[in-house]
């Protein structure tokens, strides 16, 4: 027993602790989700940032503690956003059969998702730099708290509600889109995936990706291309209006 008091001791207090315990969370988050059949509300990344946030709470250890160790897998979120070209390079003659038709899906589906929140945000009378932390909200978090930085929004809260917007998507998707009938042939997994990605970025295109190849690769087009749009007239827009 003593021995484990030690080792916890001089992990929670080095940079392997933010490392170790986000690896060994996520491992086991990621077996009980291929357990369960990869049911939507098993999603691993969900249970891993609601764990390692308990853990972090009931130990007492500080989010930079944490972070020191965790900022390695961190970087890796941009490589692993590149990696997302091959599916797409596979499928290139379909991109350039259907880009039209993506592009303004792409306009429609970012428009939609900004709107409503700002809208919403007005409705029920939140403060003005709350609403404006809202509009990126469907772009992936570190994007996202830019765009709120330009246009007078909160990027840490911005950050917070694009995770929460990934979420969202990546636990309700899969009954929305059943309501809906959107078949799963390659059509069906093109529209899915690129939906899931335009309303929930990354998050959402990780879990298309787990679903279906097809569905993955549009998702992560779509993300590429929200990222693009939102960060060229989002801030556009609030300078002109």
């Amino acid at each position: 027993m003593s021995e484990v008091v030690e080792l916890w001791v001089y992990l929670s207090s080095t940079p392997l602790f933010g490392l170790t315990a986000t690896l060994v969370v996520y491992v086991l988050a990621q077996a009980s989700y291929v357990r369960l059949q990869q049911a939507p509300w098993a999603n691993p990344v969900l249970w891993t940032v609601v764990i390692i946030a308990c853990v972090l709470l009931v130990t007492g250890v500080s989010y930079p503690t944490y972070f020191a160790g965790a900022q390695f897998i961190h970087f890796l979120l941009g490589p692993a956003v590149v990696a997302l070209a091959w599916p797409l390079w596979e499928r290139r003659a379909a991109l350039g059969k259907h880009w039209r038709a993506l592009l303004l899906a792409a306009l429609a589906g970012g428009l939609a998702a900004s709107g409503s929140a700002l809208a919403l945000g007005w409705a029920v009378g939140l403060p003005l730099d709350v609403v404006l932390s809202l509009a990126p909200k469907s772009v992936t978090a570190p994007v996202a708290m830019g765009i709120a930085d330009k246009i007078g929004g909160i990027p840490a809260l911005a950050a917070v509600f694009a995770v929460i917007t990934g979420m969202v998507g990546a636990l309700s998707a899969k009954y929305l889109f059943a309501a809906l009938k959107i078949p799963t042939d390659p059509t069906g997994w093109m529209a899915r995936g690129f939906s899931l990605g335009t309303a929930a970025h990354g998050i959402g295109a990780a879990r298309a990706l787990q679903v279906n190849a097809d569905a993955g690769a549009y998702a992560g087009l779509a993300l590429g291309l929200q990222v693009v749009l939102a960060s060229l007239l989002i801030p556009l827009a609030f300078r002109l209006f």
